[in-house]
């Protein structure tokens, strides 16, 4: 929504029938608590999540980088506790493989980075649960990460994690190039999911590619009672907008 405002954002959004409000994880939201504090305080708009911003790579060959991006998501996690948000959203690697290939010790790099992430999703899941809040796993689609496209996968890293602290969270846009049925990916992920992003085919609000969102209707049946957050471009004018896009998701929900 461009340089809008915070209060004139919360505004629109509560016009236009949203609840909540994912800010992105960049440093200035941390300097600005209180002002985000106060700015909900006098609105029905609740912050529902923080995503990424945090520096570093979990799954970089540098140890400073990993640590980095470790103590930039706890940090994360504390802003969301006092923001009252359900948790931080991270991605364990862009791209391809940063670490080296251990063969015959690990039969692959991606062997290596699957036990390494599970050690440190520990780490965050330790503190995650301290504070009260969920370290949201995101798999990507296959252009922008090797690493944890899928439910299925995610599931696999939080089994082994065992942590409440840990959980996934689940993008339209990605599972859309990803999934061979969406609805089968969210009643997978079942208990574990905590958040959803929503974006068309062609990263869109959604109605306007040709993404199935009925699969949303799979989320009554698990029993989720979390937020969904539009992570997508607005072809137009919000106050038109945002509108429509409530009463066209509001049929699969």
């Amino acid at each position: 929504m461009g340089q809008v405002g915070l209060e004139e954002k919360l505004r629109l959004l509560e016009e236009s029938g949203f609840s909540g409000m994912e800010v992105m994880g960049r440093p200035e939201v941390g300097e600005k608590i209180k002002v985000y504090r106060d700015a909900i305080s006098t609105s029905r708009i609740r912050i529902s999540t923080i995503c990424s911003g945090y520096p570093g790579d979990l799954l970089s060959p540098e140890k400073s980088s990993r640590e980095q991006a470790i103590n930039g998501i706890v940090e994360r996690l504390r802003w969301a506790r006092e923001l009252g948000a359900v948790g931080v959203i991270f991605v364990p690697t862009f791209g391809q493989p940063k670490l080296p290939d251990l063969w015959p010790l690990f039969q692959n790099v991606v062997e290596v980075e699957k036990r390494l992430l599970i050690e440190e999703a520990k780490v965050l899941g330790k503190h995650a649960e301290d504070l009260g809040v969920y370290a949201l796993l995101e798999p990507l689609n296959r252009y922008e990460t090797h690493l944890i496209n899928r439910a299925e996968q995610a599931l696999e890293v939080l089994e082994a994690v065992g942590s409440e602290g840990v959980k996934m969270m689940l993008d339209f846009f990605h599972m859309n190039i990803e999934e061979a049925n969406i609805g089968e990916a969210i009643r997978k992920a079942g208990k574990h999911l905590a958040h959803i992003h929503l974006a068309d085919s062609n990263r869109l609000l959604p109605g306007y590619g040709h993404t199935d969102f009925s699969a949303l209707k799979v989320l009554r049946e698990i029993g989720y009672d979390k937020y969904g957050a539009l992570e997508c471009r607005i072809p137009g004018d919000p106050r038109v907008e945002l509108p429509k896009f409530t009463k066209f998701i509001s049929r699969f929900l």
